[in-house]
């Protein structure tokens, strides 16, 4: 049989190959790398690339063990390629010898502080600041700063736009047909009784702690102190809600009695809209009110229609409110009592009881400051001295009102203090067992 063509061709030579593929000879190189072989170039060669060959594609330095640095480089011409080995003496640096010229680049206060904690072995990360709800304390103090600058922008353009509109014809004459006011049945009582400034006291009283309890409620995740009916074991609640609860019970107490002695004594004439002349002059009070003209009122005898609105609305809306979405969602509404539960659900309950109590706080900013920014004496001597007269000029100057009242304040500021689980167990205990987590 003839011989394949393939086994006649000749081999071609190790060392051909080697500069046709651009690599030099191992020993040419010291310290190369070991390459690994792959298959022929040619059928039936020798595996590719050659055992006594290796690349020379880019500069390799040599052992960092050896005296010198040798660096091959390569050298490429048109015909071939060659590689030599460079051999640079290492320049050797004295670090004690101090630089030659001042340095331009140095450590800032951050670098410094770091490296102080480093060496003191504090730890290195920041601590991530502690949030008060959506902000930090610092992020709610720019907040603050930026949103009561923007209100007091607002409410200087409402003052000057307000000013400017009352002096118009249209508005001119609306406020003089109606000044705020109007005059009250025939029969209406004149002056405050002592019994009205008692509950107006009690109110104010239970209207801040249950505010404040109630707050407390929301926020507590893992109470310390709970409370146990002794005739339903199964009726534990924390001791934060039992207090809340109570103070629920006492106001609405308090709140009953008054609406009684208001309709017994006729009292109510002076909170209940006895006309429809008291929406317009509701407009006019408020007008007068922005334009820092503040109406002319003597609460000894009549209120504006304004605040007529405000108590009507806070006597007989918010708080029959507040306590039917209180009741809702107390212990003392029916778990079983299906038809009643779909038709009032608590989750509606929980939708109305808090904007009914931000309505109240609201309500007590706003009835606090106008106390104080209408005659400040004269009305702290209405509520809690019970002196007055028809002339509105009267006790302006007389201060007994008004130590009453800081006295009042006092009382509170103690309740406020003493409301925690340190004096309250005591108490709580004589309506049930207290127990702690």
């Amino acid at each position: 049989m003839p011989e394949s063509r393939e086994a006649e061709a000749p081999q071609p030579d190790a060392a051909a190959q080697s500069q046709s593929a651009g690599l030099v000879p191992a020993a040419a190189v010291a310290g190369a790398l070991s390459v690994r072989r792959g298959l022929p170039r040619t059928p039936g060669g020798e595996p590719w690339p050659p055992a006594d060959y290796a690349p020379s594609a880019r500069p390799t330095l040599v052992e960092p063990e050896a005296p010198a640095r040798d660096i091959v480089v390569e050298a490429t011409t048109p015909d071939s390629t060659e590689a030599a080995v460079v051999a640079l003496a290492p320049t050797p640096i004295d670090v004690s010898v101090p630089l030659p010229f001042t340095p331009t680049v140095r450590q800032g206060a951050a670098a410094l502080a770091f490296e102080r904690d480093r060496l003191a072995g504090k730890p290195l990360t920041t601590p991530e600041p502690k949030r008060i709800g959506p902000f930090t304390r610092l992020q709610w103090v720019g907040a603050a700063i930026v949103g009561g600058g923007g209100l007091l922008v607002a409410a200087a353009m409402a003052v000057f736009a307000v000013r400017w509109l009352l002096s118009i014809e249209p508005l001119s004459s609306f406020v003089q047909t109606y000044p705020g006011e109007y005059h009250l049945p025939e029969g209406a009582p004149v002056g405050f009784p002592a019994w009205l400034g008692w509950q107006h006291f009690f109110n104010v009283f239970l209207i801040v702690l249950i505010i404040r309890s109630g707050l407390r409620v929301r926020s507590e995740k893992r109470p310390t102190a709970f409370w146990t009916p002794r005739n339903k074991p199964k009726g534990k609640i924390s001791l934060t809600l039992w207090f809340h609860q109570s103070l629920d019970l006492l106001w609405i107490i308090n709140g009953l009695i008054f609406v009684v002695l208001l309709f017994v004594t006729g009292q109510w004439m002076r909170i209940v809209p006895t006309s429809w002349e008291v929406f317009p002059n509701a407009v006019s009070a408020a007008l007068q009110y922005v334009s820092l003209d503040w109406p002319t009122e003597n609460g000894w005898v009549n209120y504006n229609a304004l605040q007529q609105l405000a108590y009507f609305t806070t006597v007989f809306v918010a708080a029959p409110l507040a306590i039917i979405t209180g009741v809702r969602m107390s212990g003392v509404w029916p778990k079983k009592a299906a038809t009643l539960n779909r038709i009032y659900p608590v989750e509606w309950a929980r939708k109305v009881h808090f904007p009914v109590m931000l309505y109240f706080v609201f309500f007590i900013i706003v009835h606090v400051a106008l106390v104080f920014a209408t005659g400040a004496l004269r009305n702290l001597n209405h509520m809690y001295a019970m002196q007055g007269s028809v002339d509105p000029n009267a006790y302006v100057d007389n201060w007994a009102g008004f130590w009453i009242f800081t006295a009042s304040l006092v009382v509170i500021a103690a309740g406020w203090v003493a409301a925690r689980p340190l004096v309250l167990a005591p108490i709580a205990k004589l309506f049930g067992n207290v127990s702690g987590r």
